[in-house]
């Protein structure tokens, strides 16, 4: 049985990460892997999912040039859509190529693995080999409700949604998070019918409350049916049977898009025989230094069920490879972990909403300010959102938020800002080109000295200082 300093199973993100950085710094490393290197991220999520919100916000703007007096005919290719999304597929694949792994010195072993006991390991029950530590990272997969019929119709998810040859002509979205919303964006975009279902009193839940209306006001004006505080009752081939407030109704469609969230992949890893202990969720429990309750076995990404995106599953997969080979003791700290929901307009989150804010910091304050009121976005015809920034009451950011074009970009100085320290009025002080969209995070942190500046006793003493001085 060949012996590993650490056996990494599962290649996506924090797989791949763990295994790369594990290998270079000269650990014998094995990773089992099922199906080609990259994971959900390149093949099924992340990568071909945002390249066809790009081409849907392609056709969707071109309807925009009829105001200089040009004409559009025809219905939206999806070969070529398809085309795009392999194309960038095949480009950012590069990156997971198998052979740049060997070449780390990586030993890869194609199928499912699972634990024989907390140091072994068989791939599809037949070669063995041995970790002295072992990295779990297989990701997770969508979880499907058990609505009595849907089992019976063919359902999409965003594994097979990016696939369609042929667009819907009417479509049900289950689940008002952000996957359920980039497609019925999009899919509504290239010429479908839409309706969304979410059960919650509003979609995106888990954002600021104040920023969630400029993404519903978008998605209505796209004429995008969303229906809140809504269940599906029962699936009758094309017939979709809804209750929203006590009161049933049907609606038929051609598809249905399953989207209410991820399950971990661990029903294939026997860790019954590791003796790792799974929450009633599906996930691995882990402690900050992501160790399961057996030391020298840890879980990253996906699978501990902390957040489902794949920035955090390569922190995490960086976090491992010092604890797990050199014995520290780093945590895992998610206080500075950004995310956007990938709408038009996007959705930018960092931190505290201002909602659990006021809940958890006492004195809070909170700066904001409008599109309409930022020189760039009134030039760019973008005149509906905002910015928000939350601080502590000495100028510590705890949030901040924005929903906005290009959001997940401009908002990027607040995470640097937050991660290292920095007080709001920091970012007064960064000269930013004009005219720009970060210049308006600029504009919001501007507030905190004026507040500063003009308000409160040392307003008073300014005018005293001014007034002798005269």
């Amino acid at each position: 049985m060949k012996k590993y300093d650490l056996i990494v199973l599962g290649g996506g993100s924090g797989g791949l990460t763990a295994a790369a950085g594990a290998a270079s710094l000269g650990a014998a490393v094995a990773l089992i892997h099922a199906g080609p290197l990259g994971g959900d991220c390149l093949w099924t999520g992340c990568v071909p999912t945002k390249s066809f919100i790009h081409s849907a916000k392609m056709i969707y703007q071109s309807q925009e040039a009829t105001q200089f007096g040009l004409s559009f005919s025809g219905s939206p290719d999806f070969n070529v859509m398809q085309i795009r999304l392999q194309e960038s597929i095949a480009q950012i694949g590069r990156h997971d190529d198998p052979d740049r792994f060997r070449q780390l010195g990586v030993d890869l072993f194609e199928g499912y693995g699972s634990f024989l006991s907390p140091h072994e390991i068989t791939v599809d029950g037949n070669e063995q080999i041995y970790g002295k530590r072992i990295v779990i990272a297989t990701g997770s997969s969508p979880h499907i409700p058990p609505i009595p019929g849907l089992e019976k119709v063919n359902y999409l998810t965003n594994e097979n949604a990016i696939q369609l040859k042929d667009r819907p002509h009417s479509l049900l979205v289950i689940g008002g998070g952000p996957i359920g919303v980039e497609f019925a964006q999009s899919f509504a975009r290239v010429g479908a019918e839409v309706t969304v279902i979410e059960q919650a009193p509003t979609i995106l839940f888990r954002e600021d409350e104040e920023l969630v209306p400029y993404v519903v006001k978008a998605l209505e004006r796209e004429n995008i049916r969303l229906m809140t505080n809504t269940v599906v009752s029962r699936v009758n081939g094309s017939h979709v049977h809804v209750v929203q407030n006590g009161q049933e109704s049907q609606i038929s469609v051609d598809r249905i898009l399953v989207a209410v969230g991820r399950v971990p992949n661990t029903k294939r890893l026997n860790l019954e025989n590791a003796g790792v202990r799974v929450a009633t969720n599906g996930s691995i429990e882990v402690n900050d230094h992501l160790q399961t309750n057996i030391p020298h076995i840890y879980a990253v990404g996906d699978v501990n069920g902390r957040y489902p995106f794949t920035h955090t599953a390569g922190y995490e997969g960086k976090i491992t490879v010092s604890n797990a080979l050199f014995g520290l003791k780093r945590k895992a700290n998610y206080n500075n972990l950004p995310w956007v929901t990938y709408s038009d307009p996007e959705l930018f989150h960092l931190g505290l909403t201002e909602k659990e804010a006021r809940e958890k910091v006492a004195n809070i304050q909170v700066y904001k300010a409008m599109l309409n009121e930022m020189d760039r976005f009134i030039i760019d015809r973008q005149r509906e959102g905002m910015i928000k920034v939350i601080t502590d009451r000495k100028g510590y950011i705890i949030g901040a938020h924005a929903v906005a074009e290009g959001a997940g970009e401009f908002m990027q100085e607040v995470v640097f800002a937050k991660h290292h320290g920095h007080k709001i009025g920091d970012l007064s002080h960064v000269i930013h080109p004009y005219p720009t969209k970060v210049g308006g995070v600029q504009q919001v942190a501007d507030l905190y000295w004026r507040e500063k500046l003009f308000g409160g006793q040392l307003s008073k003493w300014i005018k005293r200082y001014l007034k002798w001085f005269r």
